[in-house]
């Protein structure tokens, strides 16, 4: 959309991009999932953007907007600067429009990553690998913009791309007998967030939609508490589908009038749900499709007896981070943890620690001495991992009584991020 046009999305443009993209996506199923319905007493709906054809939801706005570029736009190029889904979007995009594009990633991105663009690409697609962060990247797409007169297709802050994700609520509000009580829906930047809400709320006033973020990246409730768009200094990476420092001023602009409530999920309860919707449903998300199941806790009591549908961004998930996963989930539960300990300088005192410590529940999961050359005279990283959280308070008690000089690293973040 040119400098000067209205860059206000509506109902007209979800469906204009609805009907483009039908030459493309796939029109996911919405679930009703048994498990999570008995859980919270309600009916809950899974909208399996997960199922798409690049396994997200970020094609339907990236083939959106490339879609609607001029013939002469279109031979210059398109320029994209991602580090995961929005890549993989816009590489097939390029491929089935025949169209060339660059792709700055940043040079930390996991090599399965960077072959799937590739892959979806083909020879349409250069990949390039910039810097050390999606800013980074980020920066050498504009500039690549500027070299080549190329189109650059924003992750999240374009009309275009919000009506694209809008078309998944159009899908939603077809498929349900009735309108959703609730709508539960990621927020990373912000357009998937701005193109569902405006679509929820002109068709069904009364439905609640509400965003979810990662607590260790909520730009966006930062934002509408402040009155303003601001960039965070420091955020934490792991739901890498939804870690932005600043959300999109047009997408801040429609979710401070269209959003119900902004919700913020830790990042331990974001790997608790990804665990438990593989073990009981064998559905695999990624951390950010996660965020929108895990929030049904904190709205637990207002759901009872509603028709809710979380939309489930993506399943773009690393089977190498699933160690990493399991290992926060059980921080966040409580029951995994971590310790410094002096065991006194006598034979035997390990033995009498397993024997007289640790309960009978109770596993060391790690075992490491500090100082390698010299064992008897330094500390010993323990890793202890509980049947029962509240098996947790004991153990200290025990602890205590037995004269262990400890130190709880759970309880001190830079310690835990140096050494865990």
């Amino acid at each position: 959309m040119r400098e000067g046009e209205d860059r206000i999305v509506g109902m007209e443009d979800i469906v204009r991009a609805h009907h483009v993209l039908r030459e493309v996506i796939v029109r996911t199923p919405l679930q009703l999932d048994a498990v999570l319905s008995a859980r919270y007493g309600c009916s809950v709906y899974l909208k399996r953007e997960d199922l798409q054809i690049v396994r997200s939801f970020k094609i339907r706005g990236a083939y959106n907007m490339i879609r609607s570029l001029s013939a002469e736009d279109r031979a210059k190029g398109i320029v994209c600067a991602s580090a995961g889904n929005h890549a993989q979007g816009v590489a097939y995009s390029c491929k089935a429009l025949g169209i060339k594009g660059k792709i700055y990633m940043p040079s930390t991105t996991p090599n399965q990553k960077i072959k799937q663009v590739r892959k979806f690409g083909g020879e349409f697609v250069e990949v390039i690998l910039k810097g050390d962060t999606f800013d980074d990247a980020y920066d050498e797409a504009l500039q690549a913009c500027i070299d080549h007169s190329m189109t650059l297709i924003h992750p999240f802050d374009e009309p275009r791309i919000i009506a694209g994700n809008g078309t998944i609520a159009m899908e939603v509000m077809e498929s349900l007998d009735k309108p959703a009580d609730f709508v539960f829906v990621t927020i990373g930047g912000g357009g998937l967030a701005a193109g569902v809400a405006t679509y929820v709320k002109t068709v069904s006033p009364s439905t609640k939609v509400i965003g979810v973020e990662p607590s260790g990246a909520a730009s966006m409730s930062e934002a509408l508490q402040r009155g303003e768009v601001v960039t965070l200094e420091e955020i934490n990476k792991f739901v890498d589908g939804a870690a932005v420092k600043r959300v999109g001023g047009l997408t801040y602009d429609i979710c401070s009038r269209r959003l119900d409530d902004v919700v913020k999920v830790p990042e331990g309860k974001a790997c608790t749900t990804i665990l438990e919707l593989y073990n009981e449903n064998a559905i695999v998300v990624e951390p950010a499709g996660s965020l929108p199941i895990a929030a049904l806790d904190l709205y637990r009591d207002q759901i009872r007896g509603k028709t809710v549908v979380c939309i489930v961004s993506g399943g773009n998930n690393d089977i190498d981070r699933m160690q990493e996963i399991k290992e926060r989930s059980l921080i966040y539960e409580g029951l995994k943890h971590y310790f410094m300990v002096n065991f006194p300088q006598r034979a035997g005192a390990l033995r009498e620690f397993l024997a007289e410590v640790l309960g009978p529940g109770d596993d060391i999961t790690r075992f490491e001495y500090t100082k390698k050359n010299d064992k008897e005279n330094g500390p010993a990283l323990v890793g202890i991992e509980l049947q029962h959280k509240e098996d947790y308070t004991p153990l200290i008690e025990r602890m205590k009584q037995k004269g262990v000089d400890y130190l709880e690293i759970n309880k001190d973040p830079n310690l835990f991020n140096m050494l865990i």
